[in-house]
């Protein structure tokens, strides 16, 4: 995560600079976070002590942990309950969450009743998963009851619906112990990267996602869907 405002400030002092990679970018052993030089080559020292007393005692950029956590998964739809249609969901968000190395310990398919969805989600959050992923039903079909399901059994909804195509129609919300029950709308089965791929890495390092961090998203939030994808080392989600 950068401190992006204090690390605007030292950029506005001119004659040194540092540029980063985007706050909440994941990354890996061995990747560079971040370069600086001095403009063109050489700078007061007195400057310099400006630039220190505008940075501040704390780092500008901070890596967190991104936590192997543990996992239900609740696929609803009347379809795939009565088998009238394959399961599709269920390998793309396991292959996501292996990406990161978290586990499916719990796994239901239900029709589309909003209270057998609150039910397994509190069921799910008793039996002590670090959170719970719900697909199908996010969209404003009658029979849709997953988002009604998902306010429901939680505590605080921060949104439905973000400002990212694809996965306009994501909803999270936050039980009251901090853990969170995610909406994934369709275009997570089928898209390579969504909203999902974006707001993941702050759930797994435990970074609040807020509703104002998520209307910041429209900007940088259309993927642009490349012939080949280079995500998460290109602008979707990087507000740029």
């Amino acid at each position: 995560m950068v401190d992006t405002e204090r690390l605007e400030k030292v950029n506005a002092l001119g004659e040194m600079m540092i540029a980063t990679r985007a706050s909440g970018s994941p990354v890996k052993k061995g990747d560079k976070l971040c370069g600086t030089r001095i403009i063109p080559l050489a700078i007061e020292k007195e400057k310099m002590d400006r630039v220190c007393r505008t940075a501040g005692n704390k780092p500008l950029l901070e890596l967190l942990p991104l936590k192997q956590k543990k996992y239900g998964l609740i696929n609803t739809g009347n379809e795939v309950f009565h088998g009238r249609i394959k399961d599709t969901f269920t390998p793309v968000i396991r292959e996501k969450m292996a990406e990161y190395g978290c586990e499916m310990i719990k796994h239901v398919t239900l029709e589309d009743d909003s209270f057998n969805i609150t039910a397994a989600i509190k069921d799910m959050m008793n039996s002590g998963v670090d959170l719970v992923l719900c697909t199908g039903g996010m969209s404003v079909d009658p029979d849709d009851k997953t988002p009604l399901a998902i306010k429901d059994a939680a505590d605080r909804v921060v949104s439905y619906g973000a400002p990212v195509l694809p996965g306009a129609m994501f909803m999270l919300a936050y039980m009251d112990d901090g853990r969170p029950v995610c909406g994934l709308p369709g275009c997570v089965m089928y898209t390579k990267r969504t909203i999902f791929d974006i707001v993941l890495p702050r759930l797994l390092a435990d970074v609040p996602v807020t509703a104002k961090w998520l209307a910041s998203l429209g900007n940088g939030g259309l993927c642009l869907d490349c012939p080949e994808c280079n995500f998460p080392n290109c602008v979707f989600g990087k507000g740029v």
